[in-house]
């Protein structure tokens, strides 16, 4: 009998046969090393990384290893009470929380804050922890799709609408939501329309006390950088000075006191105090330094010095400040007390964050810094800085190309304001770079405005600047 031919079938594999091809288990996608430069930088600067993975969404859960993750939700919850954060502070809170143990002891804190000698990649570490997490959150999502494929009962409509659900929930949120629909902008405009409207003309912003500059600018706007550039000895100090103390004690009633937080990297604290107490008194400082004072300038002293201790502003006289620095103390005075101008004096003296790169771009970043700033807390921000001598050496007025050491800082600034000699006073013979009696204020740049200038009275005996009158 002849046999029963063969049929030639490839056999289906069996369950067994799957198991044991399928590949090996492996370990969700994630970089110890990245997570650990991240608390690295975290820790190395105490405010500027923490606030850049904030702004990154960066969540406890985004880091994989369970000592990383606890170290990450204890130093967000330090920088949101009391920054910068400092591994001290972060050790006694573990301390504190009996978590110390944990997260392999102090041994561990020295371990992840020798990682690196510098913040310059914090971005980069960022975005890499960032993409582990969206993958192995990607890995979950996928993994319960294809077990719920080989359980479908039916519905296959719902079935996709879900999965896709599923999938969206992980990826919302890999991007920041900055782009706003135009229904939304649209709304805020006629809102400020509605409020100049009604407003028939008023400030709109932060008011200086100079009659013409507020009616070019409407006031010091929120959001905008104000860039106050001179010579040396031109009186930039001083304006901004008297800026400041008619923001926080302002001449018409119907104003609010603005508070003031003052950046001096050139001056002290004390210095300034002086000149504001002469300033505001009328008190020359020559008579105090000479010890020539009347009762009635003791009396003008006293009550000018009462009205300053009461008005709210903030000087900060830290010498060597980098802009990650300065950004990260005014955050942290703004949450104790709600800011309505920043004044930075002045501009060239911060410090680089790298010593290394060209001097235009460490002034580019300084710049950049502080545009973010003043969009982040919503306030304006009155930089001061230098001038070339290009406008001295060709007898001819400031413009926005004489400003010292970088174009980033025309590009940047939403307004440009240039204090110069008139020309009357240029032509006088006078080679001296102390302004005189008449001060020209130039509004060289203005996004939202008009330009032009005009002039001030100067007061040098006691440092101030008022309204010109003839």
């Amino acid at each position: 009998m002849a046999a029963t031919p063969v049929t030639s079938r490839r056999a289906r594999p069996s369950a067994d046969t799957l198991s044991a091809s399928s590949p090996p288990d492996r370990s969700p996608p994630h970089s110890l090393e990245a997570e650990e430069h991240v608390l690295s930088c975290c820790l190395l600067d105490g405010s500027e990384s923490i606030a850049r993975c904030l702004e990154a969404r960066l969540t406890p859960e985004a880091f994989y290893a369970p000592a990383n993750r606890l170290l990450f939700e204890v130093i967000t919850a330090l920088y949101q009470k009391t920054p910068p954060v400092t591994m001290e502070m972060l050790a006694e809170e573990l301390r504190t929380r009996r978590q110390l143990d944990a997260i392999g002891g102090f041994a561990y804190l020295m371990q992840v804050t020798s990682k690196i000698p510098t913040t310059a990649h914090a971005s980069y570490f960022i975005g890499k922890v960032r993409e582990k997490h969206l993958l192995r959150e990607l890995v979950k999502a996928a993994t319960g799709a294809v077990e719920e494929c080989y359980n479908f009962t039916g519905g296959i409509e719902e079935f996709v609408d879900k999965v896709e659900a599923d999938l969206f929930r992980v990826t919302q949120d890999r991007v920041s939501d900055a782009a706003q629909p135009m229904q939304a902008t649209v709304k805020e405009a006629n809102a400020v329309i509605a409020k100049l409207k009604e407003r028939s003309g008023e400030l709109t912003g932060v008011a200086t006390g100079f009659t013409d500059l507020d009616r070019m600018t409407f006031g010091l706007q929120r959001s905008e950088v104000i860039v106050l550039a001179a010579r040396p000895s031109m009186g930039k100090t001083a304006l901004a000075l008297n800026i400041a103390e008619h923001a926080a004690i302002p001449r018409r009633p119907n104003l609010a006191p603005t508070p003031a937080l003052v950046f001096s990297l050139e001056m002290s604290a004390s210095s300034l105090a002086m000149r504001m107490l002469c300033s505001r008194s009328g008190v020359r400082f020559s008579r105090i330094r000479e010890g020539f004072q009347d009762n009635d300038d003791m009396n003008k002293l006293g009550q000018a010095s009462r009205e300053l201790a009461a008005a709210p502003i903030f000087i900060d006289d830290s010498s060597s400040l980098t802009i990650m620095e300065l950004r990260a103390k005014a955050r942290r005075l703004y949450a104790k007390q709600k800011l309505g101008l920043i004044i930075v004096d002045y501009l060239q003296l911060l410090s680089p964050s790298d010593a290394r790169v060209p001097r235009e771009q460490q002034v580019a970043e300084a710049s950049r810094g502080l545009k973010a700033l003043a969009k982040e807390l919503e306030l304006p921000v009155l930089v001061l800085s230098q001038l070339n001598r290009s406008s001295e050496k060709e007898e001819r007025k400031p413009r926005l190309s004489d400003l010292r050491e970088s174009g980033s800082i025309e590009q940047d600034a939403d307004v440009v304001l240039m204090l110069s000699k008139p020309k009357d006073v240029r032509d006088d013979g006078d080679d001296s770079q102390v302004a005189g009696n008449v001060a020209e204020l130039i509004v060289a740049k203005q996004r939202n405005g008009p330009v032009g200038d005009f002039k001030l009275t100067f007061l040098r005996d006691i440092t101030r600047f008022e309204n010109y009158t003839q």
